[in-house]
């Protein structure tokens, strides 16, 4: 008889939501009229929810509920101190129309216009772990579409080995950034093979619905392999570059935030461990997955030593 034995990150099937429980939500909301719906009339089909791919989930993962991954947020242009104050702080922050410019070693150097490349990057969705640097995690639906993507589509030279990720800097609407002195507007980077990898999403929907802007609306990275700073919110410019750019916690505090920041469970954090994890919202704690879970798809582009 065949004993299967459960690899390290799996959770236990009894706590996954089920399948037809999810779906039962998003077909309530469409009838409630709080998703959109494709019209009877021969408009454009709406971006959420989008298809699903199931390519890159975690098994048997149960899903945050909504109500704490939206509101539960690091976001210090908003609130340096707080997470859950964020939700409240974001009503004049205007995200549309959205604009992000692409410079450096690329073809041909252009702002674009994000409503515009959304026509041309097919919208899918995808459920991944994520992972804060300060411990707690939570299992999310995205929807977006692969860096890679837009990356073919800028056409970057071949000298060019990073990519830089600037967000956007608005004082005014952003009370968080008068509060903190920091390196404002924020900005992180990544090896181009990290940028280029299938798991690496540009992140515009949440839960079958556009993202919050808590969350980094109407545009924000995620790279679920490592901790939550390298995936910048509400991003405004794109760069690529043949040098490793600086990364903004990394400038504040090097010794603490390195440039690749990968999930590794045995490297702690100089003031905490790294070996566990807390889920939100029961704050539960779960061992920490080496890569945060996906080992298998990115274990091949690190020496061991990158984190």
């Amino acid at each position: 008889m065949l004993i299967r034995k459960p690899e390290g990150w799996e959770i236990p099937e009894r706590e996954a939501t089920p399948e037809s429980v999810y779906m039962n939500r998003r077909q309530i909301l469409q009838a409630a009229g709080l998703l959109a719906t494709p019209s009877l009339f021969g408009q454009a089909k709406p971006l959420y929810p989008a298809a699903k791919n199931d390519e890159f989930n975690v098994p048997a993962a149960a899903l945050t509920p909504e109500w704490a991954a939206s509101g539960y947020n690091n976001y210090y242009e908003f609130d340096p101190y707080g997470k859950e104050t964020v939700k409240n702080l974001v009503g004049d922050f205007n995200i549309s129309p959205w604009q992000i410019q692409v410079s450096g070693l690329v073809k041909e150097p252009k702002t674009y216009d994000l409503d515009d490349l959304l026509k041309k990057l097919p919208i899918q969705e995808r459920v991944y772990r994520f992972r804060c640097v300060e411990r707690w995690a939570m299992v999310v639906p995205w929807s977006g579409f692969p860096l890679a993507s837009l990356i073919k589509l800028v056409e970057p030279k071949s000298t060019a080995k990073y990519v830089r990720f600037v967000t956007v800097s608005r004082p005014k609407e952003m009370p968080g950034m008068k509060q903190a002195p920091y390196p404002w507007p924020y900005f992180e980077g990544l090896r181009m093979d990290e940028a280029m990898n299938p798991l690496t999403m540009m992140v515009t929907g949440l839960y079958g619905k556009p993202v919050p802007k808590q969350n980094g609306a109407p545009v924000r990275l995620i790279v679920p392999w490592k901790y939550g700073y390298k995936s910048p919110k509400s991003i405004a410019k794109i760069e690529f570059m043949s040098n490793e750019p600086p990364i903004f916690w990394n400038r504040l505090q090097a010794a603490e935030y390195g440039f690749y920041s990968n999930v590794e469970p045995k490297k702690p954090h100089p003031r905490w461990s790294q070996a566990y994890e807390q889920m939100i919202p029961t704050m539960e704690r779960r061992p920490t997955l080496q890569y945060n879970g996906y080992e298998k798809f990115v274990a091949g582009m690190y020496n061991g030593k990158e984190f």
